[in-house]
Formats: structure tokens, sequence, C-alpha cells
């Protein structure tokens, strides 16, 4: 079974058209924490293919996606969150749900 590394992913896309289908990209491969920012747990392969889809959409020199490794996915990585105001609650798995 192919190990999976939780993400926390951030966008900046400049058009209204793009930023739709890059957050059709990202419901299909994690949870939401908040309007740009997803969470993400992703295998090599499904990293390589979701970097892949976000490629193909992205105007490279005025669009912005951020991917930051957290280490190994699970409940453990929230230990990794500290939240102001109201709590982040984060899944135990952020996995794909790719279609």
């Amino acid at each position: 079974m192919a190990t999976r590394r939780r993400h926390l992913v951030a966008y900046d896309i400049r058009d209204p058209k793009r930023l739709r289908q890059v957050h059709k990209v990202l419901i299909s491969y994690g949870y939401p924490v908040q309007y740009s920012v997803f969470i993400c747990d992703l295998t090599n392969q499904e990293k390589t293919a979701f970097r892949w889809s976000l490629e193909e959409i992205i105007e490279h020199r005025l669009d912005s996606v951020v991917l930051v490794d957290l280490g190994e996915a699970g409940s453990a990585s929230a230990d990794r969150f500290e939240c102001l105001g109201v709590a982040l609650i984060l899944p135990d798995d952020g996995g794909a749900t790719i279609v």
C-alpha cells in the first residue's frame, strides 16, 4: 500500500473561470479548511496527477498554488495546526476522492 503524505494546499487564482477549475480539482483531491486552503493526503502517484491537473489550468505568470508537505498522513498531523477563533476540525483522512 502506498504511503500518503498530508499536504496543505493554498491557491491564489486571478481569473474566475480558472479559480472554479482549480477549486474543482482541489475538491476532488482533498478537504477544504478555508476558502482557498485545502488538506490533501496524497500518494506520490496522486501528487503527480494532482500537480499535472493544476499545471494544465493555471496561468503561470499570474496564478499561484502552494503545496506544503506536513508529513505522513493521519491524525497525528493535526498536532501541527494551531487555530485562533473558530476551531478547525481536520479530517483523519484528507485523502483523494479522485473523479
